[in-house]
């Protein structure tokens, strides 16, 4: 639970790397998003983490009515500023884990690439007591996949292994098939149904340790090791690969209903 909490403060420290730095999301999720979940005018959404609204933008321009809830002031911050224009959003501060909610009857409940920081314990159940009958749960996870710059996922390892012993000596990048579906869900919720959505993006060598800098595991709270192996990374990329890569992720839409 403590690592857990450490671990998600990381992102507001750096909130403005992590607008300039993250993906955002395939266009085709939001269409999906339409179709399962009903998405569009007058859609009362509760979004989950909304970090600086990326995603909050494309519920947005569909005509949803968003309350998001954000963890950290500065993430919330430039969501507030990104959807200044939209009248029907509201971005809120506050811990979704023991958040106080004010407005109840939502169509949707929607994380992006969040739901997994919440209480395992208790977030089914906080999810199912804010939606109406019939509402949806939509949860939204990205995973590194297998594909881009492959031989540069595997010669990095040795990079990681030096500065964190823990890297099992045999990691590799999954295909989407080895991926499994996340089917954790409990039993408020009907049985899930899912998108998947295999996409690519470039990186040339600064922006890619700008995007190292925003996981929360990279590696460890020891500022010497995480820039040691970020300068490690570097060369890697500028040496051996031209100072560009390719990174391949995977996008997964899970919408299950409340009954």
């Amino acid at each position: 639970m403590s690592e857990r909490l450490r671990l998600r403060a990381v992102f507001d420290r750096n909130a403005a790397l992590y607008d300039r730095v993250r993906p955002g999301y395939p266009p085709a999720l939001f269409d999906d998003l339409a179709e399962l979940a009903g998405i569009g005018p007058g859609c009362r959404v509760l979004e989950i983490g909304c970090g600086t609204g990326q995603a909050t933008v494309a519920l947005a321009r569909r005509g949803c009515a968003v309350h998001a809830v954000e963890l950290g002031p500065r993430l919330a911050a430039l969501a507030s500023a990104r959807l200044a224009s939209f009248d029907a959003v509201r971005v809120e501060i506050g811990d979704f884990d023991h958040w106080v909610a004010d407005e109840f009857g939502f169509d949707v409940v929607f994380a992006a690439t969040a739901f997994h920081w919440l209480d395992p314990a208790t977030r089914d159940d906080r999810t199912a007591e804010r939606l109406r009958p019939g509402g949806v749960l939509a949860t939204v996870y990205t995973e590194h996949m297998a594909g881009g710059t492959e031989q540069f996922f595997r010669d990095v390892q040795a990079c990681y292994r030096r500065y964190d012993p823990t890297t099992p000596p045999d990691l590799r990048l999954l295909t989407a098939a080895e991926i499994p579906f996340n089917r954790d869900i409990g039993p408020r919720y009907g049985r899930p149904v899912f998108r998947r959505y295999e996409w690519t993006v470039d990186y040339r060598t600064p922006d890619y340790l700008d995007l190292l800098r925003t996981y929360s595991g990279t590696p460890g709270p020891n500022p010497l090791a995480r820039e040691g192996l970020l300068r490690e990374i570097g060369a890697l990329i500028d040496g051996r690969y031209g100072g560009r890569i390719t990174k391949r992720y995977l996008t997964e839409l899970r919408v299950a209903r409340r009954p």
